[in-house]
């Protein structure tokens, strides 16, 4: 389903677990960002009343590695609660994404993950994601 307005503030714990750098209150200020925004979407899944997934993602325009159109479809973060994984939930909620982006007008669709992500990176190409660069950033303070 895509969520709404209304489902940020109870969405925020499950994207807290992506992004435990965030409170949950400034997590649900992004994600009514993303429901608001005409270039984001924010998909989710419920089992027994409560949500036990969450999808977010965007378009982006700026250079997307290995890509060569634009706008991009970008998978910015997903989230399946343990107890709910290996049900197809990801899937459907990736699905959901990748249906969103077309309707945009996209004609590849993009995601990341870090390097030493093992988990994150099996799931990518389950579901048919190639890998297309590997790389590692820097920077310096000045």
């Amino acid at each position: 389903m895509k969520a709404e307005r209304k489902d940020a503030a109870a969405l925020a714990p499950l994207v807290g677990k992506l992004w435990p750098e965030h409170t949950e209150e400034a997590l649900a200020r992004i994600l009514t960002e993303y429901i608001a925004s005409p270039e984001a979407a924010v998909f989710a899944c419920r089992e027994d009343d409560r949500f036990v997934g969450v999808a977010l993602c965007c378009l982006r325009h700026d250079y997307v590695e290995g890509c060569e159109t634009s706008p991009v479809g970008y998978l910015e973060g997903i989230y399946v609660e343990e107890s709910c994984r290996l049900a197809g939930n990801a899937r459907a909620l990736v699905g959901q994404c990748e249906q969103w982006a077309k309707s945009m007008g996209c004609r590849e669709f993009a995601s990341d993950c870090e390097l030493t992500n093992k988990t994150s990176l099996a799931f990518h190409l389950s579901l048919g994601f190639t890998e297309e660069n590997r790389i590692i950033c820097f920077k310096k303070n000045l």
